[in-house]
């Protein structure tokens, strides 16, 4: 009986730990240069007199798209296109979680 208990907690706790590893997504900090133009614009827009700390490339369900993170009212939040300019979304940003990057 306790070699059950033992494998159902090693199982959940290896789950509980691979688990958002498998979710998580590819990210490359990117120079906002070397963004499509678009995509530029739309963050610019966006992100209006927010300071541009960091911008990453990433793919999201096979596409890919950029996260620019702005300082808006001493939050991160990130600022989400795609490669053609279309605006996605925001999201507040996780800072311990992201590596530091110069600002633009």
């Amino acid at each position: 009986m306790k070699t059950k208990r033992l494998i159902a907690a090693i199982t959940v706790s290896a789950g509980l730990i691979l688990g958002p590893a498998a979710l998580a997504q590819e990210e490359t900090p990117v120079d906002m240069k070397d963004l499509p133009s678009p995509a530029q614009t739309t963050i610019k827009e966006k992100a209006g007199n927010d300071q541009i700390l960091r911008v990453a490339k990433e793919t999201r369900k096979g596409k890919e798209c950029y996260d620019a993170v702005v300082n808006k009212n001493g939050k991160e939040v990130a600022i989400r296109v795609d490669s053609n300019g279309k605006f996605m979304g925001t999201h507040p940003e996780k800072t311990e979680q992201k590596a530091k990057t110069k600002g633009y």
